[in-house]
């Protein structure tokens, strides 16, 4: 048997040895980097109307009062939760059960609902290619969702889980936050549920930690600068989805509702700072 000599494992040695050596540096990068980008953030932020998302608050707004549709009326009728429209501190309560649905509805899904019933839409149609390309404006369901969220700010993140149903809708999305599934074993967990995890230069919260989560799930809706757009937490979730190559997850269904609630319960307590900004 040939002898081992330390020498024959120096060439598998040196690309390690590289490694390490310039790991000092490329730490360094790494918290310069994430600290010129809060500091870009903490600027945008002193200056709210510097974030391109405040032109889809004003657009949210004349769609929200422009009567529309095959009815020709406005959504101004519509109730999210606190009365007819009365939007201030609406958001701050979503997901939420309503009886005239006979289910749990996060802000979109009621808007979708609204769209329908009082104007006449077809939810096939809204509910179609529902989300936005890159480079292109977030469609009108993202638009109203931004405006409507925008009145709430500086509240409480308060969901209710009063009714039964609700308190299904928050069992159903921690379920589906820890399932792993699809052909590549993931879960939103696999991301979002352990401390320091990041993908490139995106750190990334954890969600299910009620502290990393306050901070976070009250600034969706986002203008996402990748993405030269804004999108909702629906939206954020479809995404995920897509990522993770599990099947096409329609807007204002099941899932990504119980999903928001598991997140608005994580997030409880937390200020609403919409629309924010992310990468």
């Amino acid at each position: 048997m040939k002898p081992v000599r330390i020498r024959d494992f120096v060439p598998l040695l040196a690309p390690l040895l590289l490694m390490l050596a310039a790991a000092p540096g490329l730490a360094q990068e790494t918290v310069d980097s994430e600290k010129a980008i809060e500091q870009y953030r903490q600027m945008l932020k002193e200056d709210p109307w510097s974030n391109p998302a405040m032109l889809d608050v004003d657009r949210g707004e004349q769609l929200w009062k422009t009567p529309r549709g095959p009815k020709n009326v406005s959504l101004e009728g519509c109730d999210l939760g606190k009365g007819p429209g009365v939007l201030e501190g609406a958001f701050a309560e979503l997901p939420r059960y309503f009886s005239d649905a006979d289910r749990v509805m996060d802000l979109e899904a009621r808007i979708v609902w609204c769209m329908e019933k009082l104007q006449g839409f077809d939810r096939k149609e809204l509910v179609t290619k529902p989300y936005p390309k890159g480079g292109s404006p977030t469609k009108d369901i993202g638009a109203i969702a931004t405006f409507v969220a925008y009145q709430s700010n500086g509240l409480k993140i308060s969901p209710k889980l009063e009714h039964a149903k609700e308190k299904e809708a928050l069992a159903l999305g921690e379920a589906l936050f820890f399932r792993r599934q699809g052909p590549m074993d993931f879960s939103c967990a696999t991301c979002h549920a352990d401390k320091g995890k990041r993908i490139r230069l995106q750190n990334l919260p954890y969600l299910s930690d009620p502290s990393e989560a306050r901070k976070v799930v009250g600034e969706w809706p986002a203008y996402r600068v990748s993405s030269s757009h804004v999108m909702t937490m629906q939206h954020r979730i479809y995404d995920c989805f897509w990522q993770m190559r599990l099947p096409e997850v329609e807007l204002g269904s099941d899932v990504p509702v119980a999903l928001t609630m598991y997140l608005a319960k994580m997030a409880e307590g937390g200020e609403i700072s919409a629309p924010g900004l992310k990468r």
